[in-house]
């Protein structure tokens, strides 16, 4: 007998909009060039932050010109759909992400063009707003497979993908060519099914009783992670 893969609900996801996540310590808001460029052009430029731009796909950018109008494209397409991460203690724009490669009839969807400013970087809300667009992608929207791809050489990118709970699948060799260089991708997924085994840990993660008054984590993501796949973490 054919083997022709299992039978599933065909019917197709609803494309994300130009919504508003709320967290505790961030907002994901729609990209707005007028009102985010000034606090993200100042949070990204400069000889010091030349390391942010490094695997993206554009920049960096030497003049707020040119950094206005890449935020203006951004912001006028619909896949990539961009939105900025906003700091809720000052209502700044500290980074950006993006939905895009959106498949709603396949409900596949993937999470990138990534630019955490370093206000954002290594702290608690850079973790919370993957959370969001995460809890979006598979509870609100009802998306089957969520994708994180990366340059093979970005190990950063890399461990931050198994962090948050993505499952490595591989590499695409000779995937692309950007700014005149090959690219290898590595890609990750995180599934539907798997969610609910992702959701807890991220949730006792970002708790506040996780963080002592310095903020530093009693456990780290990828100990709950763990421990929730050993069955010794309950939700």
């Amino acid at each position: 007998m054919d083997r022709i893969g299992a039978s599933v609900d065909a019917a197709p996801a609803p494309r994300p909009q130009r919504t508003i996540l709320d967290g505790r310590l961030v907002r994901i808001v729609p990209l707005d060039p007028v009102a985010h460029a000034g606090a993200l052009f100042e949070g990204s430029r400069g000889a010091e932050n030349e390391s942010l731009w490094r695997y993206l796909f554009e920049g960096p950018f030497r003049t707020r010109a040119a950094f206005d109008s890449h935020l203006q494209q951004k912001a006028s397409s619909e896949d990539p759909l961009a939105f900025s991460i906003l700091a809720k203690s000052s209502g700044d724009a500290v980074g950006y992400a993006s939905y895009m490669r959106i498949e709603p009839a396949h409900r596949v969807i993937e999470v990138g063009s990534i630019l955490f400013t370093p206000r954002l970087h290594r702290t608690i809300g850079a973790t919370e707003s993957m959370y969001l667009m995460a809890r979006h992608v598979f509870e609100d929207l009802g998306y089957r497979r969520y994708e994180w791809k990366c340059n093979a050489l970005n190990a950063p990118s890399r461990r931050a993908a198994l962090r948050l709970g993505f499952t490595f699948e591989g590499v695409f060799c000779q995937h692309m060519i950007i700014k005149g260089r090959n690219r290898d991708t590595a890609w990750f997924s995180m599934l539907d099914s798997e969610w609910p085994k992702r959701k807890a840990p991220f949730e006792r993660w970002l708790d506040p009783s996780n963080f002592d008054a310095d903020g530093r984590q009693r456990v780290s993501l990828s100990v709950l992670n763990s421990e929730f796949e050993n069955g010794s973490l309950r939700s």
